[in-house]
This record gives structure tokens, sequence and C-alpha cells, in this order.
């Protein structure tokens, strides 16, 4: 099948070669980050997991910040 045919969903093939080798980058960068972050846990103690909490829930609040500044 070729890439530029359209199936019958209408949806159409776009990943490219390049697009698939930067997901696979960023999946390798991602599992180091968080495997990395188990030797801060380690040293830290339980107090990390409240500070990771804390950090997730700002880029939660950003990310739909950011959502809503491209919907309008």
């Amino acid at each position: 099948m070729a890439d530029d045919m359209v199936n019958p969903v209408g949806l159409k093939r776009g990943l490219k070669n390049r697009h698939i080798q930067l997901i696979a980058l960023g999946g390798a960068i991602g599992t180091g980050l968080f495997l990395g972050s188990a030797g801060v846990l380690k040293s830290a103690g339980p107090s990390m997991i409240l500070g990771y909490a804390i950090a997730g829930f700002i880029a939660f609040l950003i990310m739909r910040q950011l959502g809503e500044m491209i919907v309008e």
C-alpha cells in the first residue's frame, strides 16, 4: 500500500521515518529520566513524592492553559 493512499475511513498515513525515530528517541529519554529519578527518591525520601506531585500539578495547569490558548 502506498503512503499517499487514503483508506476508506478518510485517514492518511502521515508518519515518516524521522517521525518514528524521534518518537523512539523521546521514549528512550523519558525512560532514562524516569529511572534516573529513582536515586533522588532513594536519597531524599518520601518528601520527593510530594515535590513530584506539586510539580506535576503545575505542569498540568500550564498544559491546560496552553490548550485554551490554542482553541481561542
